[in-house]
């Protein structure tokens, strides 16, 4: 029978509950407690997609799941045994709006099953000694998401560690990032460790401060801040071939330089972290405020003043909406236009009710997670990909593609109205995914407000007072904002990580070509572990904790066969990593990331894409989730 905790709530508590809850997703649990499989055959035809806005059922049916939950729950048990294959892919089919494929039945039942962080913890084959554990040591560099995941896992193994962060605390990207309309794109409760989920989130798409608070709540539970030395920034790290050890010289608060050694290195710095500024002639003449999104100016106040804000992708589509009611005159240099959706769900506050039904009723947050992991990641995929024989491809890639294009496009044009100045501006001419798809914060109605402009015209210089056009035409401002983006291609930039006979990474990279096997490790550099690294980024939706986390599931995997087999060293072999990476570029280039009609900070200068994922998420978890020791070099 299933094992689900539950203490049996009052009678108004949950009938309180069941009406805030999702109908679509009541009707998951009611099947999967009492396997009552009609259910799904009453729900199929009035669900479009996974969404709470795709959900069309009738109030009829509506109130007949709740009842019989009620009903079910009020007895509270025993439930149904787990769902067989047949039936679980026969909900997440119906759940999904569309057939599912049976690789998704072993991902779906994990993450059913992840009540904590404790499911994830590492299963040993045959446990090493303590003392064995102890000559394993691990220095992690970063305390953002992965690192913090990275450390509970080690620490829950008993493989001893510690967290270099460059910052006075934890969170990294969340903490560093403090612009204002600073949030999340993807919905939180997707956007969440797996078995650490945050039943309190204030919004559907909640903000920075929260998030950040998120990841600092998860790292006091897990009591992880005795492990981490802050504002301690790495400089260095060179493997030592005779101690088989990581040598990493890091620069401490007061300003010395200390060298820390360990037999694993792990770099949990993350992509988005170093910000880019333009290479614009005169930039540092301009005689008020300028500064990069992710360096924001907490003493800057915007009211009144004249603001430029030069880029319009992610921050961009943030700060903007966020700053407009105030300001005097908002000018926004655009280089090229981002497509973005619009979301009902994007500006809800979750109710007290929807908050008990994620926290107490058994299973709900799991289909519900799914039903986000659907819409915001896989079920996404087919846009990506380019069908060679499609009429028009220079506006879009396939019929899913193009009627994705159609709604946003329809959307654009209804918030901007009789406006075709605008329209020809903010429309992009490129197929929809091309650049980051991004979520419709009221920024193309705020292009229609009279103290915007878009300005999409060649910028020649700064100077001092403003902003000179390549025509000539000065526009004068008080304060330059930079939404810019980061120095993504410099991977591990500016530390230097030094391999096996002195190979330096970003030689064997070179300055923008960053390559490793599933995105982790690479040849020549012994028991180095990389999290987020190359071609592990998600650019048309999903979840990069998703991603962290099944890289972090791969690195324990691996010094598990290293511990239980007492080897030094651990690399993947360079015919291994080679095949992964043509496989990664093989799909890339049917991808639309390749498309000619636009520029992104995806690939390089040779045009090949670096720094996102071609796969499916559900690919991804299954080629982490094992560990094939005939794909590595070991002493």
């Amino acid at each position: 029978m299933l094992n689900v905790p539950h203490t049996r709530p009052s009678s108004d508590q949950l009938r309180a509950g069941l009406d805030a809850a999702d109908p679509a997703t009541l009707m998951l649990v009611l099947v999967h407690l009492t396997g009552e499989r009609e259910w799904l055959e009453r729900a199929r035809p009035h669900l479009r997609g996974p969404m709470s806005y795709q959900e069309f059922m009738p109030e009829e049916l509506r109130r007949a799941i709740r009842d019989r939950l009620y009903d079910v729950l009020s007895e509270g048990g025993p439930f149904a045994a787990e769902p067989d294959d047949a039936l679980l892919r026969e909900m997440m089919s119906v759940a999904a709006g569309e057939p599912m494929s049976e690789s998704y039945i072993a991902m779906m039942r994990e993450d059913l099953n992840l009540d904590s962080l404790n499911a994830r913890a590492l299963r040993w084959r045959n446990e090493p000694s303590a003392e064995a554990k102890q000559a394993c040591d691990v220095l992690i560099i970063g305390a953002g998401m992965s690192g913090i995941f990275a450390g509970i896992q080690l620490q829950q193994a008993g493989i001893p560690f510690r967290i270099l962060e460059k910052n006075e605390t934890v969170g990294g990207t969340w903490f560093e990032n403090t612009y204002p309309g600073c949030g999340v794109d993807t919905p939180n409760h997707f956007y969440s460790f797996a078995g650490e989920p945050n039943h309190e989130w204030s919004h559907f798409f909640a903000k920075r401060n929260e998030l950040w608070q998120y990841f600092e709540r998860v790292t006091d539970k897990y009591d992880l801040r005795k492990h981490i030395s802050f504002r301690t920034e790495v400089i260095e790290a060179a493997f030592d071939q005779a101690s088989a050890r990581w040598h990493v010289t890091v620069r401490r608060p007061d300003g010395s330089i200390v060298t820390h050694t360990a037999r694993i290195l792990v770099s949990a710095a993350g992509i988005l972290n170093r910000p880019r500024l333009p290479d614009i002639p005169g930039r540092d003449s301009f005689k008020g405020p300028a500064f990069h999104t992710a360096e924001w100016d907490k003493n800057f106040d915007w009211k009144a003043k004249r603001v430029a804000m030069i880029g319009t992708g992610a921050s961009g589509h943030q700060v903007g909406p966020a700053i407009q009611p105030d300001a005097a005159r908002l000018m926004i240099f655009q280089r090229s236009p981002h497509w973005a959706v619009p979301n009902p769900n994007y500006f809800l506050g979750v109710s007290d009710g929807k908050k008990w039904a994620l926290a107490n009723i058994p299973t709900y947050l799991r289909w519900y997670r799914f039903q986000l992991f659907w819409g915001f990641a896989d079920g996404l995929h087919a846009a990506l990909q380019r069908d060679p024989d499609w009429p028009t491809p220079e506006r879009s890639l396939n019929e899913v593609n193009e009627r994705h294009r159609i709604f946003m496009e329809r959307h654009i044009r209804k918030e901007i109205g009789d406006r075709p100045d605008l329209l020809e501006k903010a429309i992009p001419p490129y197929p929809p995914y091309g650049k980051r798809i991004l979520i419709d914060n009221h920024w193309f109605r705020m292009l229609t407000r009279p103290n915007v402009d878009l300005i999409t015209d060649r910028i020649a210089a700064i100077e001092p007072d403003g902003i000179r056009m390549a025509d000539g035409t000065l526009w004068e401002c008080d304060a330059i904002v930079y939404a810019t983006g980061f120095l993504a291609m410099k991977m591990l930039h500016p530390m230097k990580i030094t391999g096996r006979e002195g190979r330096e990474i970003h030689e064997v990279w070179g300055d923008d070509d960053a390559r490793a096997y599933l995105g982790i490790t690479v040849p020549a550099f012994p028991n180095f572990f990389m999290l987020v690294g190359p071609n592990t980024g998600l650019a048309h939706g999903g979840n990069q904790i998703f991603m962290a986390e099944c890289q972090v599931k791969h690195m324990m995997l691996a010094l598990r066969d290293m511990l239980e087999n007492d080897y030094r060293t651990i690399e993947p072999k360079q015919d291994v990593h080679d095949r992964y990476n043509e496989k990664v570029d093989e799909l890339h280039r049917g991808m639309v990331w390749m498309h000619p009609g636009m520029t992104n900070w995806y690939r390089n200068r040779h045009g090949r894409v670096f720094a996102i994922s071609p796969w499916r998420l559900v690919e991804y978890w299954q080629m982490t989730s094992n560990f094939e020791r005939s794909d590595y070099l070991t002493q």
